[in-house]
């Protein structure tokens, strides 16, 4: 399934989410221009777990390094399909949590959400020498707020019925929940299947199911989950 938009209006401008858009936009631009200088980019900038673990546990004097690449990383993508997937969920979703929690609320629990997601995944995967990039543990965090601050409200979405595509308006809760337990049983198969000790490549799901998971809990704990007036009026 594929979300289009929601039905759920924010009564204020969303500075922050536009400017995490912009700054991951430019971010991505300035990989394309880094040339033969691009992989050696994204290990300096990127989240290499070994590089965190190692730093915890025999280099303290050298922690801050390791602990800034799980910010850089943030901000920097794969590929032309993953800075778009990513700036499109935190577009269609971002705007309603900081309109919740306010500008400066929405940074800080965008930033605690993908540090969260990223230790998550360095402790999974504390021996993996491949740098980690990406939003998507940070959006997760804005995701499993979103379900549980508005579980009701639509989210028009392109769903495949092969051979044919529908657009329907479901609820939030059933969008967000599907897209949970499909990474949820992908990180359980990527535990099953990985050998013990390799690097694991391609998406790190857990950083997503932590993100997911933070996002959710703070949001309950914050009494996010309040009923508003405009949660079911058609407009983004």
């Amino acid at each position: 399934m594929i979300p289009l938009r929601d039905e759920n209006p924010s009564s204020s401008v969303p500075v922050v989410t536009r400017a995490l858009i912009v700054l991951n936009v430019a971010a991505f631009l300035y990989e394309l221009m880094m040339g033969p200088q691009l992989r050696e980019f994204v290990f300096a900038f990127g989240l290499v777990p070994l590089r965190l673990t190692l730093a915890l546990h025999e280099q303290r004097e050298a922690l801050l390094y390791p602990v800034l690449t799980i910010f850089t990383s943030m901000f920097l993508h794969g590929g032309w399909l993953h800075l778009i997937g990513n700036m499109w969920y935190l577009w269609i979703f971002g705007d309603n949590i900081e309109d919740r929690l306010g500008s400066v609320g929405f940074l800080f629990f965008y930033l605690v959400s993908g540090v969260v997601a990223a230790l998550l995944h360095v402790a999974l995967n504390a021996d993996s020498r491949l740098p980690t990039v990406g939003a998507s543990g940070a959006i997760a965090g804005v995701l499993g707020a979103y379900a549980a601050a508005f579980p009701r409200a639509r989210v028009v979405t392109l769903v495949p019925l092969f051979p044919f595509f529908q657009i329907l308006a479901l609820p939030a809760m059933l969008v967000l929940g599907l897209w949970f337990v499909f990474q949820f049983f992908s990180g359980f198969l990527a535990l099953g299947f990985a050998p013990r000790g390799a690097d694991s490549g391609g998406v790190a799901v857990w950083a997503h199911i932590g993100g997911f998971a933070f996002g959710w809990i703070a949001m309950r704990v914050m009494g996010g989950h309040r009923r508003v007036s405009h949660a079911w009026v058609e407009g983004e």
